[in-house]
């Protein structure tokens, strides 16, 4: 955690990771330092960084997939996903299903928008993001604490009962409904729109895709 301080953190297979290990995450993402303890004195060191993950959707890889069928009972599905607990998902902004695309689809699929113009987009939207939080000590939308949520991240009516309703079909947290208004106001920023839409929010809520799947 320490020496992914200020660049991002990047685990693989993520539930092939000790429960231990995983859980000492939660508080670290939360708070913005890590305290390690020991008998001979404790040092708390820094924590800024961006936690990217990556598993398999079951232990053989292969669910969901249209070229092998896969090989686990979903009692084994189940216990696998289960290895990452739902207070540590609740602390990961954006949850992005990858399906594997077959060697046709790598040939012939489009490359997607290039690397450059998502960072002209990103270069525009941070101005706005550090305007709106001078003087806060802070100066992007993830570290906005509660009361900067409900200062910048009203929402109509409408979108209200939308979120509601997302958050008892997927059993969401107060923490990842706060989650999901943090990524429809960066997605805002990212459409220069002074306000959070109805498309903005529904984005930010299909982001959730690892809470989907982990109540199935």
């Amino acid at each position: 955690i320490s020496l992914a301080h200020n660049g991002v953190l990047f685990m693989d297979e993520l539930p092939e990771f000790r429960r231990s290990a995983l859980e000492v995450l939660r508080q670290p993402i939360e708070d913005g330092q890590v305290t390690i303890s020991r008998s001979v004195g404790k040092a708390t060191l820094p924590r800024n960084f961006v936690l990217a993950a990556a598993m398999n959707p079951c232990p053989c890889g292969y669910l969901g997939s249209n070229q092998n069928e896969c090989a686990c009972s979903p009692t084994q599905v189940q216990r696998y996903r289960n290895r990452i607990s739902g207070p540590l998902l609740d602390r990961i902004d954006i949850h992005i299903e990858a399906p594997a695309l077959s060697i046709e689809e790598l040939r012939t699929a489009d490359k997607g928008e290039p690397s450059k113009s998502i960072r002209k987009r990103i270069q525009s939207a941070r101005p706005i993001q550090q305007l709106r939080f001078s003087g806060n000590g802070f100066s992007i939308n993830a570290n906005m604490n509660e009361a900067a949520i409900e200062a910048h991240c009203p929402i109509s009516s409408q979108m209200g009962v939308i979120l509601q309703s997302a958050m008892e079909k997927l059993s969401l947290s107060a923490r990842a409904c706060n989650r999901i208004l943090k990524v429809s106001r960066t997605i805002a920023d990212l459409d220069q729109s002074e306000t959070i839409q109805l498309n903005h929010l529904t984005e930010a809520i299909q982001y959730r895709s690892s809470d989907r799947a982990t109540r199935i």
